[in-house]
């Protein structure tokens, strides 16, 4: 009784292949492919990395220009403050002769004046917290309608302007977000490393290696004067480069992923370049873009906004790339006889999933992110046509389809690679193939024990 029940031939496959599966999946094949493949992959990838880090010492800014502070929007000296007192005062009693009252309430301007006479206003101090005046203290008026209202014990960010009257020289521009926004971050990065464990601490890792070559690259290289679309091309290879090879290692299915991307990323370039061009988007539609034109002369705003595109586009090419190239890898560990079409068309098929989520994510997220402004266009009854025609939108428009393009072409473009890479891999130079024979004999000594 004992033998018959040990014998039975589909038992012992199932072991192994769940046991193969699982380490796949957990931490991916070391060399999935043969030396001479690793060697051709090698070649293209490492003048790909060498070139990135020349670009990288020949553009390295050193650190963004000093320039005189004007005092306008986020150009302005500013400290930590603190609302030690607010008490509610008559409007008329601190601000009646500023705005004179139109007369018509049925307009916003007169009913801001009749509200800012008529109306009761808060009357805070605000105590300087940091820099050379600390602990000097100045009073801020804050209107009753006005879309920030201060409470006492308030943390604030107050600007300084030393040019203006004694009186007048602090004054509340924000409120002081850094506590929460310190926990919200210290949650996010304790839930990555929670689920992803050493893969989690890798990711957050190439986080912070994202904002180092943002911060202290591409952003001054640009103030420097330096072209936007070189730079952002470099600082975005620096970071595809430091990100995929850190959170999913050194392998051949990596660098696969890196060429898929590299190859969407200069085709969102190109697109990019010719429709900027074509649609003459200056790039300067809104204060913030103003000041740096007014700033910074010399940068070509048209540049900075084709560097946004690429930039922002990164992230979700290298999501798409690398679960594409996963995908077809475990297409072959499945099925090792399967040639690189057949694992094409399956890689395809689930890749044309993962076009139609991510387009539209990435439509909603540039259409959540211009929402206050398609309200506004809403309030003013203008048509679609009017609408698209503008360039604040236009902007958004092109950025969006533009990094569509790019993404729905990076599917077919790193599932082919991968496709031809995986299947060429010679037989008995897999190193999936020993890992799948060591269970197998495993499983049979386990029959011999049983």
């Amino acid at each position: 009784m004992t033998s018959p029940q040990s014998d039975p031939a589909p038992q012992p496959p199932q072991p192994p292949q769940g046991h193969v599966h699982g380490h796949t999946h957990s931490h991916g094949p070391a060399a999935p492919v043969s030396k001479h493949l690793r060697k051709v992959i090698a070649a293209v990838v490492i003048p790909f990395a060498t070139a990135v880090v020349v670009g990288l010492i020949a553009f390295w800014p050193g650190g963004a220009p000093d320039h005189e502070r004007t005092g306008v929007g986020f150009d302005r000296q500013t400290q930590d403050g603190k609302v030690v007192q607010v008490v509610k005062v008559d409007c008329a009693d601190v601000n009646a002769a500023q705005v004179p009252p139109t007369g018509d309430t049925s307009t916003p301007s007169g009913r801001e004046a009749v509200n800012e006479q008529e109306g009761e206003c808060a009357k805070a101090t605000v105590e300087v917290t940091s820099g050379n005046d600390k602990g000097r203290k100045f009073v801020e008026v804050v209107q009753p309608d006005a879309p920030r209202q201060l409470r006492e014990g308030q943390g604030v960010v107050v600007a300084y302007a030393p040019d203006a009257p004694r009186d007048l020289q602090y004054s509340v521009t924000d409120v002081n977000r850094k506590i929460p926004m310190t926990l919200l971050a210290a949650i996010f990065a304790l839930a990555v490393i929670a689920v992803g464990r050493l893969r989690g601490v890798m990711a957050l890792v190439a986080l912070a290696v994202s904002f180092a070559v943002l911060t202290l690259f591409i952003l001054p290289a640009i103030l420097q004067g330096s072209n936007p679309l070189v730079v952002a091309v470099i600082g975005a290879s620096a970071i595809m480069l430091a990100a995929l090879y850190m959170c999913h290692g050194v392998t051949a299915r990596t660098s696969v992923a890196v060429v898929g991307t590299l190859i969407s990323l200069l085709l969102i370039g190109l697109l990019g370049s010719l429709f900027i061009g074509w649609a003459d988007l200056s790039g300067n539609t809104d204060d913030n873009t103003g000041l740096i034109h007014g700033l910074y002369p010399d940068i070509d705003m048209s540049g900075l906004l084709l560097a946004g595109v690429i930039i922002g586009s990164l992230g979700v090419l290298d999501d798409v790339t690398v679960t594409q190239t996963s995908a077809v890898w475990e297409l072959h560990q499945a099925d090792p006889r399967m040639g690189w079409r057949g694992l094409y068309r399956a890689g395809i098929r689930i890749g044309r999933d993962h076009i139609a989520s991510v387009v539209n994510t990435l439509v909603l997220a540039y259409a959540g992110a211009a929402l206050p402004l398609l309200l506004l266009f809403s309030i003013a009854q203008s048509s679609v046509g009017t609408v698209a025609n503008s360039e604040l939108v236009a902007e958004e428009i092109v950025r969006t389809l533009v990094g569509s393009i790019g993404l729905v072409a990076s599917v077919p473009v790193t599932t082919v690679l991968a496709a031809l890479v995986v299947s060429a891999d010679r037989p008995g130079a897999s190193p999936s193939s020993s890992t799948a024979a060591a269970p197998a004999r495993t499983g049979r000594g386990r029959r011999r024990k049983a």
